[in-house]
């Protein structure tokens, strides 16, 4: 993805919202991820709680032409 650049979490959830995606949590784990709600391994959870998780695993959000990637912050 050309482009790719830090975003914060406001901007996240605007992007998310329009997409029709939630923040997520692979349940019994910390791993985070953008969801639907579909997928019955991930659970949606608060943004503040994937704020958290992604500040303790020094993990960002980045974005390129509208998508979206979770990759450890630079």
């Amino acid at each position: 993805m050309t482009g790719l650049h830090a975003i914060s979490i406001e901007q996240a959830r605007e992007i998310a919202s329009k997409k029709g995606l939630k923040a997520g949590r692979v349940r019994g784990t910390e791993k985070v991820q953008f969801t639907k709600g579909r997928n019955k391994n991930v659970e949606p959870v608060d943004w503040s709680v994937f704020e958290g998780l992604l500040s303790k695993r020094h993990l960002g959000v980045y974005e390129a032409g509208g998508f979206m990637k979770i990759m450890k912050s630079t």
